[in-house]
Formats: C-alpha cells, structure tokens, sequence
C-alpha cells in the first residue's frame, strides 16, 4: 500500500462503535472504510489513489449516464452519476458513532440541476452495521425529479470473484460471467434484500429498510472491472433507485414534491468469518 493511502487519512472522519469502524471524506460525501472486527469490506485504492474507485459513493442527482448526457426535462447536461460526488458538503453533526453532511442548490449546481435542494447524508457505526441515510427535501414550487445510487466497491481478490455465493438479486448468476475479462454490468430487480458470501472474508447483507412504510430503491447493479484495469480487486452491488438514463423515465425515478422531503435508508451489515 502507498503510505498516502494508510488509513485513516487526513481527510478521513472517523466513526466507532463496538468492533465496527468507518471512515468518511465529508467534503466528498464519501464512506471511505468499512471494517467490522479485521475484516476490510470495502476497497481502498491503496496504489493508485484513485479516489472515483474507493469506498461506498453517493450518486446524485442521477445515478450512472443520462442519454447523450442530456436532462431532457430542462434541457441541461449532467454527468455521469450526478455532481454529488464531486462539489463539497457540509459537515452538519459529528460524533463518535454518526456524521451527518449536507448538500444545498447553489450557482453550481442550478445551470444543470434546476432545482431548490437540501440533500442530507448520515451515515452511522452500528455493531457490525453500517447505516446510511438520505434526506432529499425539495425546498421549491415544483416537483423535483431524482434518481440517485449507491455505488459500493466491495473488496474481493480477483481469484476469489467466481466463488463469490449471493441469494440475489433476481436474474444475477455468479457463473454466467468470465470475470477476468468480461465481469457483469448489468442492472436486476432489488427486493429489499441481497446477501453475498466472500471467501475467507464472511457474509455481507445489503438490505434497504423502510422509511414511512415505503421503499426507494427498486434495482440493483452488479459491476466490476477486468483484471487489466488498474483497480480492479472489487464487486460493486450497487442498490439504486433506477438503472442510467432514469432521470428522463418520470415512471422510475422519485418525484418530490414541492416542500416536503422523500427519505431512503441503506443497511450493510457484516459478519466476519
């Protein structure tokens, strides 16, 4: 590993409880380790740095490409998986088991995203879970489209990729891919529960509770990287509100309405080996 990459970083917030430690880049609105007793679930680019592979990102206000990168709606542009990832938030609470950060509508998201927002995102340390949650609170007069994902990069040798033991998502078999070479990039329903067994490592459980009885995030994408790409030692699945291009399919993404606020909480829970 580059000694730059040791975690914690000068960047990294720290967040305990029990065995269970994550570290978060506020201004990046990343979760950047995840590690329950010793084993680290999400990957770090320990060589390369590569901060657009690393960890469990927010992609908002759309997850994955808009066609021709176009928001048809308004007419403007916006890029692959939103602009949350790349504009500063705000730290808005930190203690030792949660960190709350925050994003508002500015002059640099207004050209592209015309619309008056707060996005909050907490993220909590739970004995061997990880709680994440996000606010969208449309602050305007009319209704606000959005159809953000969660990108998690969870660690995996590549030998160990064809091993890999999941009960889901519906669709998604583990054999029907040549994971040196052509590994999956494909979207499959999400029924509010995905566990997957690691090798050597122990069992991880992505599951999406309730928030005022409904629930938001309706696929799942399952993606990876040959063993040619420079980071590669991942899985990505990826719980979503739609699959690329949904911000222009009003039928799939989540329409807010004006002054009121749409909550959707994402659970990892690990047990190691």
């Amino acid at each position: 590993m580059a000694d730059f990459m040791d975690f914690p970083t000068a960047r990294e917030r720290i967040l305990t409880r029990g065995n269970t430690t994550i570290g978060v880049i506020p201004e990046l609105c990343l979760v950047s380790h995840f590690q329950v007793g010793a084993w680290e679930i999400l990957y770090r680019p320990a060589e390369t740095g590569n901060v657009k592979r690393w960890g469990l990102p927010l992609m908002i206000p759309n997850f994955a490409h808009l066609k021709n990168g176009i928001f048809i709606e308004k007419g403007t542009t916006l890029p692959t998986h939103g602009f949350g990832r790349n504009l500063p938030w705000n730290v808005k609470e930190l203690e030792q088991t949660r960190i709350s950060l925050r994003l508002e509508s500015s002059e640099a998201t207004r050209p592209h995203y015309p619309y008056t927002f707060t996005f909050t995102a907490t993220i909590e340390a739970g004995e061997g879970t990880l709680t994440y949650t996000l606010s969208m609170e449309n602050r305007g007069d009319e209704t606000m489209p959005v159809a953000p994902g969660f990108h998690p990069y969870f660690a995996i040798a590549q030998k160990d990729k064809p091993k890999l033991v999941t009960d889901g998502p519906r669709g998604f078999a583990v054999s029907a891919f040549h994971w040196d070479t052509h590994p999956p990039d494909n979207a499959y329903p999400f029924e509010r529960q995905v566990t997957a067994d690691f090798p050597r490592r122990g069992t991880l459980t992505i599951t999406e509770l309730p928030c005022a009885g409904h629930y938001s995030l309706k696929e799942m994408q399952v993606w990876s990287e040959p063993d040619s790409a420079a980071d590669h030692a991942f899985v990505c699945l990826e719980p979503i509100v739609t699959r690329a291009d949904g911000l222009n399919r009003p039928q799939d993404r989540l329409n807010i309405a004006p002054h009121t606020t749409h909550t959707l909480t994402l659970q990892l829970t690990a047990e190691p080996l």
